[in-house]
C-alpha cells in the first residue's frame, strides 16, 4: 500500500508541477516577446513617421550616407521621446561623428552620449541591434545612415526581472499547495484499495486464528491414533498435511503481525554479531544434510537497536533460503560488517540464479519462482515476504541479485 500511495502521489504531483512550470514559462516568454516587439517597433518609429525607410536594408555609405537613391525625410523628430516605458534618444551624425544628441531623459544611470559614441566607434555593420532585455543596456537602429534611434532598456529589464522573481516566488507557494493537494487526492484515490487491503489482512489473520484450534485438535488426535497395517499410511498422511497447514498458518500470522508494525519501544541494543553467528551455527546441521556448508565473516561487536526475536527470524529465513537454493558441495557465506553509518548483512550462495525480473517479486507473499520444487518442500512463498517486513520495520532495505554464479541477499540498516 505504501508503494501504491507513493506512485499515485508522485504521479499527481508530477502532472500538476509540469503544468505549473509550463504556465509560468509561457507567461515569462510572452512577456519577453511583447517587450522585445515593443523595442523593435519603437526603433522603427522614424521610419513609420517618414514612411521612407526600407526595413532590414543597410545604408549605402554607412554611417555617413543614405540608401542609394533615397532622399533624407523631412520632419524627423529632434527631441527625446517616450513611447510606453521606452525612453528613446535621437542622435544626428555627420561623416561618422556625433553632430547633436537630443537628450531630455531623466535616467541618471544611463549616459546616452557615451552609448552613442560606443555605437559609432564599434562600426559593426549592424543597421539594428536589440540587446538581451534581461541584462539591460541599450538597443539601437541606424536610420538613413545619418541618424541613430537609441533606446534605454533598463526600465524594461527591471520589469521583466521583477516578473521572473515573482514567478519563482509564486512557483514555490503553489508547489506547497500542490504537495498538500496531492496528498489529499492520493488519500482519496487509495482509500478503497487500502480498505480492501486491510480487510484482506484482517480476514487472513482471523481465519488463521480460527484454523489453529481445529488444526491443533487434528494433530493431537492423530498422535493418539494407533497405527496398524490398515491405517498407518492414512495416519502418516494426516500428520504430514497437518504439519504443512500448521506451517502455513504460522507464516500467515507472523506476516500479518509484522505488516501491522512493531513498537520501537520494544527494541533494545543487541549484539547483532552474536545473533548472526548463533543463527548460522544452528543451521549448520540443516545445511550438512543438504550437502552444503556454512561460512561466516562477521565483524565483532556490532551493536544495533532492534528486536532480537525478529533479527533471529530474519537471519534464519535468509540462511535457510540460501541453503535450499545452493548446489551440493558449495557453501553459504553470511557476511556482517559496518560501512560508514550503515550495517550490512550479505547472505551469499552458489546455485541457480534469480531469473531476470524476479528480483523484486520474490519478496511478494505467495510468490514462488519454482512452484513444483517449493510445493514438494512445503514452501509457500511467505519466508522472504516476512524477511522484508522485518527489515522495513527496522527502517532498513533489502534487495537480491545474481551475478557471476552467485546469488546475494543484501540487507542494510542505518546505524544512527
Amino acid at each position: 500500500m505504501k508503494k501504491l500511495g507513493r506512485k499515485v502521489f508522485l504521479t499527481i504531483f508530477g502532472i500538476l508541477t509540469f503544468f505549473l512550470i509550463v504556465s509560468l514559462v509561457l507567461i515569462n516568454v510572452m512577456s519577453y516577446r511583447r517587450e522585445y516587439e515593443s523595442v523593435r517597433q519603437n526603433l522603427n518609429i522614424l521610419d513609420d513617421r517618414g514612411n521612407r525607410a526600407r526595413p532590414g536594408m543597410m545604408p549605402f555609405d554607412w554611417p555617413g550616407g543614405m540608401f542609394e537613391g533615397e532622399e533624407e525625410p523631412e520632419n524627423v523628430p529632434n527631441e527625446n521621446m517616450m513611447f510606453g516605458e521606452n525612453e528613446i534618444y535621437i542622435v544626428d551624425l555627420e561623416e561618422g561623428y556625433i553632430l547633436q544628441l537630443f537628450d531630455h531623459g531623466d535616467n541618471s544611470d544611463f549616459d546616452p552620449k557615451e552609448a552613442a559614441q560606443e555605437i559609432v566607434d564599434s562600426n559593426t555593420g549592424n543597421a539594428e541591434h536589440i540587446c538581451n532585455l534581461y541584462t539591460g543596456g541599450y538597443s539601437y537602429r541606424y536610420v538613413y545612415g545619418k541618424t541613430i534611434v537609441m533606446i534605454d532598456t533598463g526600465i524594461i529589464s527591471s520589469k521583466i526581472i521583477k516578473l521572473l522573481i515573482e514567478s519563482l516566488v509564486l512557483f514555490l507557494i503553489i508547489e506547497l499547495l500542490i504537495v498538500c493537494i496531492s496528498k489529499l487526492v492520493t488519500g482519496w484515490i487509495t482509500k478503497p484499495a487500502k480498505e480492501a487491503f486491510d480487510k484482506q489482512k484482517e480476514f487472513i489473520a482471523d481465519a488463521s486464528h480460527e484454523l489453529k484450534t481445529p488444526l491443533a485438535v487434528i494433530m493431537a488426535s492423530s498422535d493418539e491414533l494407533s497405527a496398524d497395517e490398515n491405517n498407518a499410511r492414512y495416519i502418516e498422511n494426516i500428520k504430514y498435511e497437518s504439519e504443512r497447514m500448521n506451517k502455513l498458518i504460522t507464516g500467515l500470522l507472523d506476516l500479518s503481525k509484522l505488516e501491522d508494525g512493531v513498537s520501537r519501544e520494544s527494541f533494545k541494543e543487541e549484539n547483532l554479531s552474536r545473533i548472526v553467528e548463533k543463527t548460522c551455527l544452528v543451521y549448520e546441521g540443516v545445511a550438512f544434510e543438504e550437502g552444503v556448508g556454512i561460512e561466516t565473516e562477521i565483524e565483532s561487536d556490532i551493536v544495533f537497536n532492534c528486536s532480537k526475536e525478529e533479527m533471529e527470524k530474519l537471519i534464519s529465513t535468509l540462511v535457510d533460503n540460501a541453503v535450499k537454493h545452493s548446489e551440493k558441495g558449495t557453501s553459504v557465506l553470511a557476511k556482517l560488517y559496518r560501512s560508514k553509518n550503515s550495517i550490512i548483512l550479505n547472505v551469499i550462495n552458489s546455485g541457480e540464479p534469480i531469473a531476470p525480473g524476479d528480483e523484486e517479486r520474490i519478496f511478494e507473499r505467495f510468490y514462488r519462482a519454482d512452484k513444483s520444487r517449493n510445493r514438494s518442500e512445503n514452501r509457500y512463498g511467505l519466508g522472504l515476504a516476512i524477511a522484508k517486513s522485518i527489515v522495513l520495520n527496522h527502517k532498513g532495505t533489502i534487495k537480491a541479485y545474481s551475478e557471476d554464479g552467485k546469488t546475494v541477499f543484501r540487507v542494510e540498516f542505518r546505524n544512527n
